[in-house]
């Protein structure tokens, strides 16, 4: 059965992909809750307005991601870890140690969009890759510091 579109699905389309499906899937999800249509002219039309809106929406939203990237490009955090003498951390700087520090300097960072290679492990600077859009990448410097004794 041939269904248009009416928003993203994951492994199956994009708004506006005119999509082969099982009629039961049709019938029984993609139909009832509204994320596809039938194929006609006039749904064609509908889609291809909406698609349009939307396009715009998204170039709307990549340039303010593109602005906050070149934001968080100019900040660096500074993280403090227990260390030995040789600069080697006591444990490890996550992901979420980084989100936490962004997000007190006022970006609104989850966890899973901090990109590390692997867990930073020592003293030193360090650029991190923040990963906000599939096309906008923001790099930030990160300190990690010998705490202070208390």
């Amino acid at each position: 059965m041939e269904l248009l579109l009416k928003q993203n699905i994951e492994h199956l389309g994009r708004t506006g992909d005119v999509v082969e499906v099982k009629s039961g899937y049709a019938r029984n999800y993609l139909v009832p809750r509204g994320l596809a249509v039938m194929v006609t002219k006039s749904n064609i039309a509908e889609i291809e307005r909406h698609r349009a809106l939307a396009l715009i929406e998204e170039q709307n939203r990549v340039a303010s991601l593109k602005e906050l990237a070149t934001k968080m490009a100019e900040a660096s955090v500074t993280i403090e870890g227990r260390a030995n003498a040789e600069g080697h951390l006591f444990g490890s700087v996550s992901t979420a140690q980084i989100a936490a520090a962004l997000r007190s300097k006022g970006f609104s960072i989850e966890e899973k969009q901090v990109r590390l290679e692997q867990p930073l492990k020592e003293i030193g600077v360090f650029d991190v890759v923040v990963h906000l859009h599939a096309t906008v990448d923001a790099t930030v410097k990160v300190w990690v510091v010998q705490q202070k004794p208390a």
